[in-house]
């Protein structure tokens, strides 16, 4: 096909049983835009809550979202339907920069260099082949790394998020679990949004019935900070917000770098591969076609998405689980509504106001949102140890990762001059990758038994990426429609 050309099928309206929309191929133009409309609404909760929970602009980083995916759908040459909306993979390292006293230019500077990092990790992969990146990192060592990742942010809720109101973190904790066996369909892929929403409406509600709370200071606030939405205008660039418990969220700003950060932020670019491996891999299912030769090119495009985005101050990106369940739900794979979701967002950017509510969010209701991600993202590593049957009565498999974990659990510092130290997620990737590969290389031949290949459990109908259900099968996503109808 031509460059952004796309040929109109089924007459321009919904395909029959059976028939797919391929990515070449559209819908007439008006159910073009209501689906790009559709994709917005599915990531428009996570790309928005990921960047107020790292401190980072909600607003730009919807706007560089549709940036992002435009680069994307470039990169791939149209072959992989995706919408790249913000990451959860840095969320971790982010908590340990700012904990530092790092600032927002120090954040997006670090998240720039593991963009790069993972583009060239693109162009390896593209031209040595997939296995490459199954031979450095199996499913043993990619579920190791992504359960510590999110283990890891246990104490940024317990010690910052939860405490601020703990009845409202309590209540939209109980509505995201509810909400997200209760509903059906699109309604169940968007319970983390839907408990966001609800969450403020609680605090609002409390603010009018039951008065101000007292903040960590002991000063009484209100659960909302309506100021900063007021101040802000309706349409314009992204501005600095301020969040409820004071927190500054910048707009368009220059990344500034340090090694220390670098280095806090560079394992969550194995989280990117694993996320963007079982990306392909569901398409791929779902399409008929074969997605491998285009790994690499996922990888780069998603890597200079990223460095794209952080080089204005906007968020990480990765391929989003939402609209893969958008696509299972409508069997449209078509990029031109893809391309129309990308503008779309890119337009709400210019919408200061919106991002402003956005930042408004109380703590508490940050408090029972992330209560639930974090741990979903730290048991994606359980489920791709799972699907791709690791062997725990293996030494090889067993001793590194429990040490890795732990080490990546626990904060553990290893301090090497007063200025250079490696903590928590980095050192735990560390050790996890070169201990396994140090002990496959010592053990006897009977443990060095061939590792699986797999980027990420993509097998047995959904898969959870990132804090994300992915229904990643037509068969499964036409089960998950019977039992909806």
């Amino acid at each position: 096909m031509a460059l952004l050309g796309w040929k109109e099928v089924h007459g321009g309206k919904a395909p029959p049983p059976g028939e797919v929309v391929r990515p070449d191929e559209r819908l007439s133009w008006g159910r073009t835009v209501g689906l790009g409309a559709q994709h917005v609404v599915a990531m428009f909760g996570a790309t928005f809550v990921f960047p107020v929970v790292m401190g980072l602009n909600p607003n730009l980083a919807v706007m560089m979202s549709g940036v992002a995916t435009i680069i994307f759908l470039l990169i791939v040459n149209g072959k992989i339907p995706s919408y790249l909306g913000t990451s959860a993979s840095f969320v971790a390292a982010v908590a340990a920069i700012r904990a530092q006293g790092g600032d927002s230019a120090d954040v997006t500077g670090a998240i720039l260099v593991a963009g790069v990092v993972l583009a060239l990790i693109g162009l390896v992969v593209h031209y040595m082949g997939a296995r490459v990146v199954h031979r450095v990192l199996p499913p043993a060592v990619t579920g190791a790394v992504v359960m510590l990742i999110g283990f890891n942010l246990a104490p940024v809720v317990a010690d910052i998020y939860w405490p601020q109101d703990q009845w409202v973190a309590l209540a939209t904790m109980a509505f995201v679990l509810v909400s997200s066996v209760v509903l059906r369909g699109f309604w169940a892929r968007i319970s983390v949004f839907l408990g966001l929403v609800f969450g403020f409406l609680l605090s609002w509600l409390l603010d009018v019935v039951a008065g101000p709370i007292t903040a960590a200071d002991g000063t009484e606030t209100d659960r909302i900070n309506w100021q900063s939405v007021s101040d802000a205008d309706w349409f314009g660039l992204p501005q600095s917000f301020t969040t409820a418990d004071g927190t500054e969220l910048a707009g368009v700003h220059a990344p500034s770098f340090s090694l220390t950060f670098i280095l806090l932020v560079l394992p969550g670019v194995i989280a990117l591969i694993a996320e963007n491996a079982g990306h392909v891999k569901a398409v791929a299912e779902m399409t008929g076609d074969d997605l491998d030769p285009y790994l690499g090119r996922a990888l780069a495009g998603d890597g200079i998405a990223t460095a794209v985005s952080s080089a204005v101050g906007g968020a990480p990106t990765t391929t989003y689980a939402e609209n893969i369940g958008v696509m299972a739900a409508t069997r449209v794979y078509s990029t031109a509504a893809y391309y129309v979701a990308a503008i779309v967002a890119i337009l709400f950017g210019f919408m200061p106001k919106f991002g402003a509510l956005v930042a408004a969010t109380p703590g508490g209701v940050l408090g029972g949102i992330t209560v639930v991600l974090y741990g979903m993202i730290g048991l994606l590593g359980a489920k791709i140890w799972s699907e791709n049957r690791v062997d725990f009565a293996n030494p090889i498999n067993l001793v590194p990762l429990a040490a890795g974990i732990i080490i990546g659990i626990g904060d553990v510092t290893l301090s090497f001059t007063d200025d250079f130290q490696l903590t928590g997620i980095a050192l735990g990737t560390i050790v996890t990758i070169l201990a396994y590969h140090v002990m496959r290389t010592l053990a006897p031949a009977h443990m060095r038994e061939e590792p699986q290949v797999a980027g990420v459990a993509y097998e047995g109908g959904a898969t959870i990426v990132a804090g994300k259900v992915e229904t990643t099968s037509p068969e499964a996503s036409r089960t998950t429609d019977d039992n909806e109808s």
